[in-house]
């Protein structure tokens, strides 16, 4: 990788790839909306636009790629991506803050408030009891999803793959890229087997616990908590997926390799999103 010594701030000119990126996203977002609310062509907006998205990606990220390997990007870019990302995080974090909010809405302040004396008169039977099927009654029966086997299992696999990713990351500033490999092909092996167990966990929960998206609030912010988790997951592994094909290319060196770094924040965050979603989702 280039040592970055560009002594100017680089500015690349004017891109496609903003917008077409935006094109792909809007498909997808309105392709799944329509296809949780059974439209008939939501599934297949909703795969084009994923589609559409990683192609564009591929390009953008190859540009960039291919800006850095240049040598265009100084000191000064280096510093802006690092903003960039630090603030990305950060508003990862108030999206799954505003779905814990809504978790903690439902059960500390509209239960208790439904169950009080004033709306008795309207909702007899209803207690304040999580999990709760509502005060109309209109949601099948079904179980929660408990704490064990595979919700642990994950909790373990993520604590590991944070301690890999970081054996990696250390490696890397010390020069030794066989260890990198090892780590970074060892992190998203893990974050791959996190996304098996959870798959399994969602065919067990459909089929056996009659635990789905309908399911009443509980329902609805487990899989909306779990099933946006599992999607960063993903997105995480793919990241550290092409960091790892970078490594192989020599693409990076102990002091310059911000595009790890940055992967690796986004594989932390993850980690620490998911110890709150075992604690409040499945234990408490």
């Amino acid at each position: 990788m280039s040592s970055s010594k560009a002594p100017y701030y680089y500015v690349p000119g004017p891109t496609r790839h903003p917008i077409v990126t935006s094109i792909g996203l809007a498909g997808f977002g309105f392709g799944a909306s329509s296809w949780v609310n059974g439209s008939t062509f939501g599934m297949i907006l909703c795969l084009a636009g994923i589609v559409w998205t990683i192609a564009s990606l591929y390009s953008w990220f190859g540009d960039a790629i291919s800006e850095a390997e240049g040598g265009l990007n100084s000191v000064n870019v280096d510093v802006s991506y690092r903003w960039s990302m630090s603030w990305f995080i950060f508003s990862e974090i108030m999206f799954f803050g505003a779905f814990f909010s809504a978790l903690f809405y439902a059960r500390s302040i509209a239960m208790p408030w439904l169950a009080d004396i004033d709306n008795k008169l309207l909702w007899p039977d209803f207690a304040a009891v999580w999990p709760n099927a509502g005060p109309a009654g209109l949601v099948d029966s079904f179980t929660t999803m408990g704490p064990w086997p595979i919700p642990t299992i994950n909790t373990a696999l993520l604590l590991l793959s944070g301690v890999t990713v970081t054996w990696a990351h250390h490696a890397l500033r010390e020069g030794k890229r066989q260890q990198v490999i090892q780590g970074l092909a060892a992190t998203v092996a893990l974050g791959a087997i996190f996304m098996g167990f959870q798959v399994y966990e969602y065919i067990h929960a459909y089929n056996d616990l009659n635990l789905k998206l309908t399911s009443g609030i509980y329902g609805s912010t487990f899989f909306m908590l779990t099933g946006f988790h599992g999607f960063h997951v993903t997105m995480g592994a793919i990241m550290l997926f092409v960091v790892l094909i970078r490594v192989m290319k020599g693409h990076f060196t102990p002091e310059n390799h911000f595009a790890f770094e940055g992967a690796a924040w986004y594989w932390h965050f993850v980690d620490v999103v998911w110890l709150g979603l075992y604690v409040v989702v499945y234990w408490m």
